[in-house]
């Protein structure tokens, strides 16, 4: 079989091995492939695995030889899946991988926001501590998780493990998701209400065609001056305009966002000049044991694929 990574880069920049796809046929490995390179790169292929890479109806039209889809994350907005089912192409993806790196990641925003730990540690590098007269100081109120409400949207497995962790802190946990039942963790509550009463609210949830944009104005509009919001999920569930006007205005207090509507972002992005905002590259998902645990499930999606068992599969 012809075997062709797209994308290969963001999953692996050189420090894990696609040698064990070799098994199953010819690999060969793109860093990186713009739009307009992807029929080109991909024809005559059987499989291929991509990350960011979209392949929509024109495109999958033309890759008449094309058996497979691996998708090397959770989401598969980028695949026109109506197409490649009646193409008879196989798509899965990985449903589960980053929970642990990107719960964690969800806590160093929100921690940053809380103890601004970097504004101290800056303060005492310039000097600030060796001239001070009393043996300790801080630049910034600060308050501890415990007794905060956490509202989290979308309560998938990374919703649970915040939820987890979130216990460990003492926090008090709504949640807001398709299932309505409450669980050990938090107590369902509407989107709204979440906005108005929780201390620090959370994304964790896909983005699609109805939640686009969804955190607005309006529901800004609605958090107290003294919370926070954090994302790493979707950069499109913001209306991006909306949130630095609402960080500028004093509206809310802060977030903390590991993802944007569009990736890379432009250089004037509103958001890089708005007040008490953290923003980290896309990088939540990509501790070494999530893209090591993300190519091994890879792995396995071929294999079984090859051996007539697809598993995974998102367009069935």
């Amino acid at each position: 079989m012809k075997i062709v990574v797209v994308d290969g880069h963001a999953l692996n920049p050189g420090d894990l091995d696609w040698a064990p796809f070799e098994a199953f046929g010819e690999v060969t490995v793109y860093a990186r492939t713009p739009q307009d390179k992807v029929i080109e790169r991909c024809q005559g292929a059987d499989i291929v695995l991509t990350n960011k890479v979209k392949f929509d109806s024109a495109t999958l039209l033309q890759l008449t030889h094309l058996k497979y889809i691996g998708v090397l994350a959770t989401g598969y907005d980028l695949i026109d899946l109506k197409t490649a089912k009646a193409s008879n192409i196989v798509v899965t993806n990985i449903p589960a991988y980053g929970d642990v790196a990107v719960a964690q990641h969800t806590f160093a925003l929100m921690l940053e926001l809380i103890n601004r730990v970097s504004l101290h540690d800056q303060s005492v590098k310039s000097g600030e501590w060796a001239q001070n007269p009393d043996w300790c100081y801080w630049k910034a109120p600060f308050h501890t998780l415990n007794g905060m409400r956490l509202g989290i949207i979308g309560f998938g497995k990374i919703g649970r493990k915040v939820a987890e962790v979130a216990k460990a802190f003492g926090m008090r946990m709504f949640y807001n998701n398709l299932s309505k039942k409450t669980n050990i963790y938090a107590q369902y509550a509407e989107k709204e209400e979440i906005f108005e009463k929780c201390d620090i609210v959370t994304l964790h949830l896909p983005l699609d065609k109805d939640n686009q944009g969804f955190v607005n104005k309006d529901l800004l509009s609605r958090m107290q001056p003294s919370a926070l919001l954090i994302n790493t999920s979707r950069g499109g569930l913001i209306n991006e305009q909306d949130l630095a006007d609402a960080l500028n205005n004093g509206q809310i207090a802060g977030a903390g966002l590991d993802v944007l509507a569009t990736e890379p972002p432009s250089a004037d992005h509103p958001l890089f000049k708005a007040k008490n905002v953290l923003l980290t590259p896309h990088m939540a998902w990509g501790a070494v044991e999530s893209r090591k645990a993300l190519i091994d499930e890879a792995l396995a999606n071929v294999k079984n694929f090859v051996e007539g068992t697809p598993q995974n599969v998102v367009n069935e």
